[in-house]
């Protein structure tokens, strides 16, 4: 039974005929197995620090609160309402990575966090959906004006953005933005050439970055030879994978977690292959290839190069944020610290994507009804002009 009618035309009944409702139950699903999750994976993680055992699962659910809230708030505007909401994040987000080289905490070697009110603030994480959405807007623009110099207005941001992330320094981000600021020059049909000349730039800087970072470094030389240094946690995450086989050692009876400092974060996807099994495993994968390909199949359906845009970047980055967590925790990628999207630990990538799935459901929102309304007046009056011609 539906929660209105589809005569409904209230505000709320619009927006429930319109909003993908596939994706936002996909979402909320994620984010119940997070809960389910971060409840088995953190404790032992809390009694490491001196904290009380549900600790980070308290927090956890605290922030649900208003991620969710931002999540249902945002797939409720429309795409100028988004653009304006992702500028204000956007230059908020750039402020906060310049206070964070003068007043940021370290934690790991990087300097990425801000402490607010008793939370640890990554603004990069709030910069990446707001840089995806706003470079759309521009580059959208000169797609409309030629004159507009929307392109490089886009690659002013991108150089800025990166600029202050490198100097944290935090490459995953850079290579994240960078992918996604890639995926929109490919959707915006950019020259192919253009594109190579983009992918060469990027090797070299990888290049650079392994000899210039020496965290990049130490992690590249580990994957491919394990060997040559700590692979502790790499190699507790594919033993809790090992150990949970088929169908998993059940909700909290896993081991690993309890000798993995960041189960509840970094490798909860391990925790996940360990007590709920590869099944499991494989559902989770499903759900995120869902948001994936439904998202860009919305697209399919939009005239709108802004939409375009800023939609394939968004769920280029919701995608690329998740095989690099999955990949880390199965030692198919090099280790690299971050989240699983609406699963894992943390503050401000639980809000984060709380906007950016919230701006999906927004510009993915169908006109169905107006379509309908126009066509069935299209209809009629061509019915009436063939009958006075009669």
């Amino acid at each position: 039974m539906s929660m209105f009618s589809r005569t409904d035309n209230s505000f709320l009944g619009r927006w429930w005929w319109t909003v993908d409702r596939g994706m936002l139950a996909a979402f909320i699903v994620l984010i119940l197995f997070g809960i389910v999750l971060v409840t088995t994976s953190s404790p032992p993680v809390a009694e490491a620090h001196g904290l009380g055992s549900y600790h980070f699962l308290k927090k956890h659910l605290v922030l649900l609160v208003p991620a969710f809230s931002v999540l249902v708030g945002a797939s409720m505007l429309g795409p100028r309402s988004i653009w304006r909401a992702a500028s204000i994040v956007f230059i908020g987000s750039l402020l906060a990575m310049v206070l964070v080289l003068f007043f940021g905490m370290e934690i790991k070697g990087a300097q990425r966090w801000l402490h607010v009110a008793g939370f640890s603030l990554q603004p990069s994480e709030f910069a990446k959906p707001a840089f995806a959405i706003v470079a759309a807007w521009f580059m959208s623009r000169q797609k409309e004006n030629a004159k507009f110099p929307g392109n490089y207005i886009a690659a002013g941001l991108y150089l800025v953005t990166i600029g202050l992330l490198l100097m944290q320094p935090d490459l995953g981000m850079t290579f994240v933005i960078t992918c996604i600021w890639a995926a929109q020059i490919f959707l915006a049909g950019f020259p192919f050439r253009l594109l190579i000349g983009f992918g060469a730039v990027g090797a070299a800087g990888l290049t650079t970055a392994y000899f210039v970072f020496e965290h990049v470094h130490y992690r590249v030389d580990r994957f491919f030879n394990p060997e040559s240094g700590d692979n502790y946690q790499v190699e507790r995450s594919l033993e809790a994978f090992q150990n949970g086989g088929l169908i998993g050692t059940g909700p909290g009876q896993g081991t690993v977690k309890q000798t993995l400092p960041d189960a509840h974060a970094d490798f909860i996807f391990s925790v996940a292959g360990e007590e709920m099994g590869l099944v499991f495993v494989l559902i989770i994968m499903a759900i995120f290839a869902f948001v994936i390909i439904r998202g860009f199949n919305r697209l399919m359906d939009s005239d709108n190069m802004f939409t375009v845009l800023a939609v394939g970047g968004l769920l280029t980055m919701f995608g690329l944020q998740a095989l690099v967590h999955m990949g880390s925790a199965m030692n198919i990628l090099p280790a690299k610290g971050m989240t699983l999207p609406f699963i894992s630990y943390g503050g401000s990538s639980i809000l984060s994507l709380g906007f950016s799935m919230g701006a999906v459901l927004a510009l993915t929102r169908r006109q169905a009804r107006s379509g309908v309304s126009r066509s069935g007046l299209s209809l009629k009056a061509r019915t009436m002009e063939a009958g006075s011609q009669s």
